[in-house]
């Protein structure tokens, strides 16, 4: 009676992890699935960001001006900031008093 006793809890215990075990596998599955296909996107994504950079090099390479016709304007600077000569003046008329 012992050994049919022993027999019949580990059918139980089998019957109760054969499906939670069988369910663990599929929602692993379901994740991995889902995590390469989102890693499928994403490459394909990039690749098409690529080629668009690569058509907008292009592009701009054939229709923008060179740098050679166009020269930046250079503005020279002041040789001292205006706002700053003037809070110095007012912190020295301060100081002073």
């Amino acid at each position: 009676m012992r050994i049919m006793w022993t027999l019949f809890k580990i059918i139980i215990v089998l019957a109760i992890t054969i499906p939670v075990a069988l369910f663990a596998l599929a929602l692993t599955v379901g994740v991995v699935g889902t995590v390469v296909g989102l890693a499928i996107t994403a490459l394909r994504l990039a690749a098409i960001a690529l080629v668009g950079y690569g058509v907008y090099r292009i592009a701009r390479f054939f229709f923008a001006p060179t740098s050679a016709s166009v020269k930046p304007v250079v503005s020279e600077l002041p040789a001292a900031d205006p706002y700053y000569v003037a809070a110095m003046r007012e912190l020295d008329s301060e100081l002073r008093r």
